[in-house]
């Protein structure tokens, strides 16, 4: 599930924590799933750096501008 289709504060199932982990990835994080105090921390710099709302929490918005992070031929359609 990337993006998420909806807001993840904590994962509720598997499609979210897979989306946690494409998120901690982008991030360059240990991949766990879990939205742990590293990940909002990040995530939290990431919608700073994109002139996001730093939440902390994993949204479409947010997802979206991760990706720009990646590399082109890494982007998932």
């Amino acid at each position: 599930m990337w993006p998420p289709d909806r807001v993840i504060i904590a994962p509720a199932n598997d499609g979210e924590r897979d989306a946690v982990r494409h998120a901690q990835r982008a991030l360059g994080l240990d991949v766990t799933g879990d939205m742990d105090a590293a990940t909002k921390a990040a995530l939290r710099g990431a919608q700073a750096l994109f002139g996001l709302p730093a939440t902390g929490v994993l949204d479409r918005a947010t997802a979206e501008a991760l990706d720009k992070l990646k590399h082109p031929s890494l982007r998932e359609d």
